[in-house]
């Protein structure tokens, strides 16, 4: 099993933790075997927790510019029309990957191109489903527009477990589909936001794999019109 490197640090304190735990119990409590069972158990239930959630398996990933792949492993839980309003502004499909702590944690980059931008926001720590921690929790930003001109939005949002999130990638970088860009410490969510007419390939409680689900297919190769003018478009028709 592959450690992500964004673990060390945490499998260090861990094994630091368990060794002085069953240290101070055989020192103190020397004659007490079903209380240092009990501990041990639990430790090696910990490194193990500790474990796999900081695995980083290898995958074979497909390079295609037409798919979508998914940024994260774990359950479909949100796929609707919205307004991004901070970079794009315009109608977007939000598609929204949960975490749950026994899931990988590597980010992958959705497809390739130039990252045209990127912003770290710090924030709450809100439970990763709910309505508000695409907008209010600690969070960042990524936009990455392909070759065709193509941009998508994808957010890392921490849960209510997580306490940090990692990233790799600055404005102006070139990304690679499927490659790592981020990392989320523990429960979490990732946000995508596609063109309008995308073909989407998931569904709501679908299981998914980073870097290996084609979420959706870019099948309009256009960006969309911003905000204002499908709004002058619909007055003119009510008009």
């Amino acid at each position: 099993m592959t450690i992500h490197k964004e673990g060390y640090t945490s499998l260090a304190l861990c094994v630091l933790l368990i060794f002085v735990s069953n240290a101070l119990i055989q020192f103190y409590y020397p004659s007490a075997h079903t209380l240092k069972w009990i501990v041990y158990i639990l430790s090696g239930a910990l490194f193990l927790i500790i474990l796999q959630f900081f695995r980083s398996p290898s995958i074979r990933i497909n390079v295609n510019e037409k798919n979508v792949l998914c940024p994260a492993d774990g359950k479909v839980v949100v796929i609707e029309e919205t307004e991004e309003p901070e970079y794009l502004k315009d109608r977007r499909i939000q598609i929204s990957v949960f975490m749950s702590p026994i899931n990988v944690h590597v980010n992958r980059n959705p497809i390739s191109g130039v990252v045209k931008y990127f912003k770290y926001h710090p924030g709450k720590y809100l439970v990763a489903w709910h309505p508000k921690s695409s907008t209010e929790n600690e969070r960042t930003t990524v936009v990455i527009e392909n070759s065709a001109g193509v941009s998508v939005l994808f957010r890392q949002i921490a849960g209510a477990m997580a306490r940090r999130i990692v990233w790799y990638v600055k404005e102006g970088d070139k990304a690679e589909q499927g490659q790592q860009f981020g990392f989320i410490k523990f429960g979490s969510r990732v946000d995508v936001f596609l063109p309008l007419g995308t073909k989407i390939n998931v569904g709501i409680g679908e299981v998914v794999k980073g870097g290996r689900t084609v979420l959706a297919e870019l099948v309009a190769l256009q960006a969309p019109q911003p905000i204002k003018e499908k709004a002058t478009k619909t007055a003119k028709k009510t008009a």
